[in-house]
């Protein structure tokens, strides 16, 4: 959840798509900065899950990750669309011809072949949003936030957006929810049809 008393922020589609259009496709750190805000994205990972997957973790053909070393201690697998496959394809694609597709190297790694840090990460997608006109406070947990809101608001049941975050009880996973996209809240502004005219 948000740190302190500040509240979760929820960044819809649009927003994420500007942040991602100030990745280059061409340049080797905009194709992997693309690459690693997609998967936060879309998987709804952890920071520190992402930054510790290594290539053996994604299995192209299946479609699935495994996340080891989670903040729970238990693995686990999760499946994403071939649009995230696609944009990691290219990543991959650009690490081997940049040899960097030994064994040992992270996903994620810097040009050098070294782990990419948290704080680099950070001001990275602060440099992006900037760039891209996001007003919102921007934070990578807040990519996290947009995948939970996202699968509440298309109906998703509480239990499996729980198992995709990889929280151990189905409890904190509600307040989670609660605190980022109260589905209450959210109807009744939605139901309200009032216009000015």
């Amino acid at each position: 959840m948000a740190r302190g008393d500040q509240p979760g922020e929820i960044y819809a589609p649009e927003e994420v798509r500007a942040i991602l259009a100030q990745c280059s496709r061409r340049a080797p750190t905009g194709i992997r900065d693309r690459a690693l805000l997609t998967l936060i994205y879309r998987a709804g990972l952890r920071i520190g899950e992402a930054l510790e997957l290594k290539v053996s973790d994604i299995d192209m053909r299946r479609g699935t990750i495994h996340i080891r070393r989670t903040k729970t201690r238990k693995d686990r697998w999760l499946a994403v669309g071939d649009g995230v496959l696609a944009v990691l394809q290219v990543w991959l694609d650009k690490r081997k011809e940049l040899g960097l597709a030994r064994n040992g190297i992270p996903l994620f790694c810097t040009l050098q072949g070294s782990p990419v840090s948290y704080s680099a990460t950070d001001a990275m997608l602060k440099r992006r949003a900037a760039k891209a006109g996001v007003e919102k406070r921007v934070h990578l947990h807040g990519l996290r936030h947009s995948y939970a809101a996202g699968q509440r608001e298309r109906g998703t049941d509480v239990e499996t957006i729980r198992r995709q975050l990889g929280h151990t009880n189905l409890n904190t996973t509600q307040v989670y929810l609660d605190h980022i996209a109260p589905a209450d809240v959210l109807a009744i502004g939605r139901a309200d049809d009032w216009t000015d005219e």
